[in-house]
């Protein structure tokens, strides 16, 4: 039995759409597409390197979109050039897709072709609400507490005035 079933996580889960998404894609996908080769390389504590072999491809041939926590990149096949003839053809110059799921606040920094290798920069970035602060401890007295007085209070201290 290879095939999992998720639905019983999800059926009283609220908000937790795209990570069953992503389950259900993983599971799907697998490894069944393996053009072009890449590499993911962390050069930092935030900072990642997406390294994709596009050899024959140039930087028209390929188009890089980040939307919605997703990377795509895909290549279109060079056109032939006209009068050539080839007896062999080991290098693949065929179209293709593919997609990433990034993390949250994983911003794509920038892409460089060289050498038929595809670097595209990812590096997250953190929103200053979103990281933790550092409340300073201050020796002395206890904040004030508001003072929490009931309806009756009030009408007792309405009366006496």
């Amino acid at each position: 039995m290879n095939t999992l079933d998720f639905s019983p996580l999800f059926r009283t889960a609220i908000g937790f759409d795209r990570l069953a998404r992503q389950l259900e894609s993983a599971r799907s996908l697998g490894d069944a597409q393996g053009y072009p080769p890449y590499n993911i390389e962390k050069t930092g504590e935030d900072t990642y390197v997406l390294t994709m072999a596009v050899a024959g491809f140039g930087p028209g041939d390929i188009d890089v979109v980040a939307r919605e926590n997703v990377l795509t990149v895909a290549g279109r096949a060079p056109q032939p050039e006209e009068g050539r003839s080839f007896l062999h053809r080991g290098i693949a110059g065929r179209a293709f897709e593919r997609r990433f799921v990034l993390a949250d606040h994983i911003v794509v920094e920038g892409a460089t072709l060289e050498n038929g290798l595809l670097q595209l920069g990812l590096k997250r970035v953190v929103p200053e609400a979103l990281k933790p602060r550092q409340i300073p401890v201050q020796a002395g007295k206890p904040p004030v507490q508001p003072q929490i007085t009931t309806a009756n209070e009030q009408d007792g201290q309405a009366q006496a005035a």
